[in-house]
């Protein structure tokens, strides 16, 4: 009966990792992409960077790439270092962050700050982001 239980056990594992991957999958903008079909796949966003000294520019970007980082690598926007999370970003529109002064970029969407990095963030057409010159951790 010990073999029966474990293989119960991982199939019920297997199951429980087939549900949760089905889940994930279906977690896209599958409206975006109907919409970008018909133009190639453009994705128009707009990228608003606050600078330390408060002011602020709006970057708009079209792209084809699926994520924020390569947006903003086609615009030369940024600059950063690779990390165990994908792109640390210590430039942008040319600032560059004074960690001794615990400075980093803090990024939002509509206000709201984004919980990943770049690399993470899936892009869709008419997006819009705010990089904010933050102090403090």
């Amino acid at each position: 009966m010990k073999v029966n239980k474990k293989a119960a056990k991982i199939i019920s594992l297997l199951l429980a990792a087939l549900l949760v991957c089905s889940l994930f999958a279906g977690c896209g903008d599958a409206g975006s992409a109907g919409q970008n079909a018909g133009d190639g796949g453009v994705k128009n966003i707009t990228v608003t960077v606050v600078h330390g000294d408060s002011t602020s520019k709006d970057f708009p970007i079209a792209c084809t790439g699926e994520t924020l980082r390569e947006a903003l690598e086609q615009e030369n926007l940024v600059e950063g270092e690779e990390s165990q999370y994908g792109l640390y970003i210590k430039t942008v529109d040319g600032e560059t962050v004074n960690e001794d002064n615990q400075e980093w970029w803090c990024l939002t969407k509509g206000g709201e700050q984004v919980n990943s990095g770049v690399d993470g963030v899936k892009i869709a057409d008419g997006d819009q982001y705010e990089l904010t010159l933050t102090v403090g951790y």
